[in-house]
């Protein structure tokens, strides 16, 4: 039986930050984890162009899974999200500058799309490996949840065989300096998570 290839996401760091946890874990991840091939790809916090980019990861690796992680400080574990919203909604401007307000991803697309990653066997996965992490019904307005939307809104008319969700990490430690109250998980507990991720859709989790 062939590998279960796996594509991972992360972002860029954005506002006013020197790194994005997601992408720190990510880029972290090995090329094979138990029966998962692994892909990963950095995608910049741009509204304009976060979305294209993973669609066209998709479309050059084909993979039979997409995680796209992101942060979302003041969150204290791993929120896996089940809800993508069509609606960009800014309250700071992305890193190209661009801020958009009770804007439509796609004006003609369906107001939301359910993520097909099976959502609450990973949180059950995470929890009993120790690891904070819960379900999530709010991905935001940001640009997180625009690549969720984008990337659901392409494979389900083009790819529906190919599972999507998305994974929101909080802080590092060494980006609460300057906010000190801040839950924050150490990054190779990340890592740990997205690896337990990946086995577990790799061993029939899909």
């Amino acid at each position: 039986m062939r590998p279960v290839s796996l594509l991972f996401t992360g972002f860029e760091p954005f506002g006013g930050e020197a790194v994005n946890p997601s992408w720190a874990a990510v880029e972290r991840l090995p090329e094979r984890i138990g029966g998962a091939s692994i892909r990963t790809r950095r995608l910049p916090v741009a509204f304009e162009r976060a979305g294209a980019l993973a669609i066209e990861a998709i479309e050059a690796l084909s993979p039979d899974a997409v995680v796209c992680v992101g942060q979302a400080g003041g969150r204290t574990g791993i929120s896996v999200e089940r809800v993508a919203l069509n609606l960009d909604d800014a309250s700071a401007p992305d890193n190209e500058g661009c801020r958009p307000v009770d804007a439509p991803i796609r004006p003609d697309g369906p107001c939301a799309y359910l993520a097909t990653l099976p959502v609450k066997r990973l949180v059950s996965a995470l929890t009993q490996a120790d690891i904070p992490a819960h379900i999530s019904n709010s991905a935001g307005t940001y640009v997180c949840n625009h690549v969720l939307y984008s990337v659901l809104d392409w494979l389900y008319a083009r790819r529906p065989d190919v599972r999507a969700g998305f994974l929101h990490v909080p802080y590092l430690p060494e980006q609460c300096g300057d906010k000190p109250s801040a839950p924050a998980l150490p990054l190779e507990t990340m890592v740990r998570a997205l690896e337990i991720v990946a086995r577990t859709l790799a061993d029939g989790g899909m």
